[in-house]
């Protein structure tokens, strides 16, 4: 597949109902737990950079499949989340800049993403991906809403001194919030996806930091790793509940077009 503009066969994102924010909300708890246990046992820097590799050989997979496929879309989406939490969270440690700063840094990327898109191709709707230009504003404007989330997140339960179980409560209104004034008729389709489709990461990420962190610093101390896992175990079952419905749908569909 060329990344020059071609069209692309097939819608390459899933259809959004309740499973596909389980899974993204599985993610970005996922991507958190495992960011912190791996930034707990090595060497940060060179993690970091073994992760981004990592994280563009899946991406960079996902970009040549010609339709939507569960198992690398959702890989892709699970090491934005990995990646971009080490990758956000390695701005204030090393760089030592404020979370403060860094969400507003990173929420005028988004904008200036989400601008962008909108000037190129009419539409931020997903619903639209079905050339490779649109996938990568796409993934572009994913990455940037976990580094968004990421920062945001730090910046309620530590700089606000809120804690995980509070952030993680206020996160999981606004997360609702759009979706409820979607079906009022007060806000449309897109605008309500995406404003929920940012809070999915400091939402998630709340909840697994209020498992995985230590007491001392307001979490249920179960660490990182155990949480790690059971998210994955979690995960990994969801992913297989999708990819049956997934191939169910297609077969449907495919009965359809033979009739």
């Amino acid at each position: 597949m060329s990344l020059r503009g071609r069209p692309i066969e097939a819608v390459k994102v899933p259809s959004i109902d309740p499973l596909f924010w389980v899974l993204k909300l599985l993610t970005t708890a996922l991507g958190e737990s495992i960011s912190d246990a791996l930034i707990k046992r090595l060497s940060p820097i060179p993690t970091v950079l073994v992760t981004g590799v990592i994280f563009a050989v899946v991406l960079g997979f996902q970009l040549t499949r010609r339709r939507y496929e569960t198992i690398p879309y959702w890989a892709a989406v699970l090491m934005v989340g990995i990646f971009g939490t080490m990758a956000a969270d390695s701005v204030h440690i090393a760089l030592h800049v404020p979370y403060g700063l860094s969400t507003s840094v990173f929420a005028t990327a988004l904008a200036v993403v989400f601008l962008t898109w909108r000037r190129s191709e009419g539409t931020l709707s997903i619903h639209s991906i079905h050339s490779s230009r649109r996938e990568l504003f796409y993934w572009a404007t994913v990455v940037t809403t976990f580094a968004l989330g990421t920062a945001w997140g730090d910046l309620t339960a530590m700089t606000f001194a809120w804690g995980y179980l509070s952030s993680g409560l206020v996160f999981l209104v606004l997360f609702l919030l759009p979706g409820l004034a979607f079906r009022a008729n007060r806000l449309g389709p897109v605008a309500a996806f995406w404003m929920s489709y940012v809070l999915t990461r400091p939402l998630g990420a709340s909840f697994a930091d209020l498992m995985g962190k230590p007491v001392t610093v307001g979490g249920a101390g179960w660490q990182s790793s155990h949480v790690s896992l059971g998210l994955a175990l979690i995960f990994g079952l969801t992913v297989f509940v999708q990819r049956a419905r997934d191939k169910r749908e297609a077969d449907s569909t495919t009965d359809l077009a033979r009739s």
